[in-house]
């Protein structure tokens, strides 16, 4: 009979295991809402983000790292600044607005395979505060079901909500992620997973926010939440589901990015004019900050001034994003593609891309920056940079 079965699957073209589940994988696509379908013009666009929708009339927010509009953009956008948990990219909800005044977002996805009964699954994501919020608030969590949510009303959607924090506390802390994440039993044939408040007003916990002293950013009457790092991963039998370990990898969540300014001056040579910047990264990262492209327009610059020097970019990554390599591609080659970004930010600025070569380190050259005393997520901070040489 085996064997029919397999001739049989081999003569029609059918795969032997059609999408068979296993441990380990996470049954959500672009759970980091890394893949798009095109960048978001607007607020209001998850529909961009590969295989994710809003399932109500009121459109939860798209966030790309390599976007021209500034309301959609990651760091920066139109609620304030987050770094992605996960890759660059994240969306971002509506959990709660005083009185109402805001309708509330949701996300959707479907997920790769229908789940199996009396399965136990671990969902988890994570969310952080907007700055731009005048609340916070608690009852965030996933609603897992058969078939998914559909109107173009924009309300509320009143259901149960079986993944949630187990304090169900109120999430108010901004630039920072914060895990929710919990065990979930199958019925069997559960395919949508969505996230957002599911629960009423009167029954949803807010707070009042100060605005940060250094924000910029308009308030809203609402509680705004970013959200990244969407997974749904079966368990073996008795298995717990891991939600909160205390030995989880710090390093992978640190928000650290090393700072060095050093300020052009014309009694420098011009060697020491370029050679004195540095760039410097977030983990797993390669956007650039303030700082950053403050140092690469000073770089520009003299190379403006001297149309005949070429310069070697050298990329480097630290340890801990070698190790995490391993296990997840995203983190793969972080000096090669920092290098590209500093390349592609001077040819903006006018520099012919012959005048760049490049080269890769990785993590086997340490950091000149790095100083005795230095704890050790400094350090892994330091190593994470771009440097300059002169050809």
């Amino acid at each position: 009979m085996k064997l029919k079965q397999l001739a049989l699957s081999a003569l029609i073209g059918l795969p032997l295991i059609a999408s068979a589940q296993q441990k380990g994988d996470n049954l959500v696509d672009n759970g980091g809402f890394e893949s798009n379908a095109g960048k978001p013009k607007k607020l209001g666009q998850i529909d961009l983000a590969t295989g994710w929708k809003s399932p109500t009339g009121a459109r939860a927010d798209y966030f790309l790292s390599d976007s021209k509009v500034p309301d959609v953009g990651a760091p920066d956008n139109a609620f304030g600044k987050e770094n992605a948990k996960e890759g660059e990219n994240y969306a971002g909800i509506y959990a709660f607005s005083y009185g109402n005044k805001l309708p509330r977002t949701y996300i959707m996805t479907k997920l790769k395979t229908p789940l199996k009964k009396d399965v136990t699954y671990c969902i988890s994501f994570y969310v952080s505060l907007s700055e731009a919020s005048k609340y916070s608030c608690n009852q965030i969590g996933a609603n897992i079901s058969k078939k998914e949510f559909g109107t173009d009303q924009k309300v509320h959607l009143i259901d149960q909500t079986q993944i949630q924090h187990p304090d169900n506390k109120v999430f108010n802390a901004t630039y920072n992620w914060e895990k929710i994440c919990a065990s979930y039993k199958a019925e069997g044939g559960e395919k949508f997973l969505t996230i957002g408040n599911f629960t009423s007003d009167q029954d949803t916990k807010y707070e009042t926010n100060k605005k940060p002293k250094d924000s910029k950013i308009a308030q809203i009457v609402a509680a705004y939440f970013y959200i990244d790092d969407v997974v749904v991963t079966m368990l073996d039998a008795n298995e717990d589901c891991k939600c909160y370990d205390d030995d989880k990898d710090k390093n992978e969540l640190s928000p650290t990015v090393y700072m060095k300014q050093v300020a052009d001056n014309d009694k420098m040579s011009t060697k020491d004019r370029i050679e004195k910047q540095e760039v410097y990264f977030g983990f797993g990262k390669t956007y650039l900050t303030p700082q950053a492209k403050a140092a690469l327009d000073i770089v520009a610059k003299v190379l403006t001034e001297n149309p005949n020097m070429t310069i070697t970019v050298i990329g480097h990554n630290n340890e801990e994003e070698d190790k995490l390599a391993e296990k997840k591609d995203f983190y793969a080659d972080m000096d090669t593609k920092r290098n590209q970004v500093i390349k592609e930010y001077l040819q903006s600025k006018g520099i012919a891309a012959g005048r760049l070569k490049s080269e890769s380190k990785g993590s086997e050259v340490p950091s000149p920056e790095i100083k005795e005393g230095d704890d050790d997520d400094l350090k892994l901070a330091k190593g994470r940079r771009v440097v300059f040489k002169v050809n």
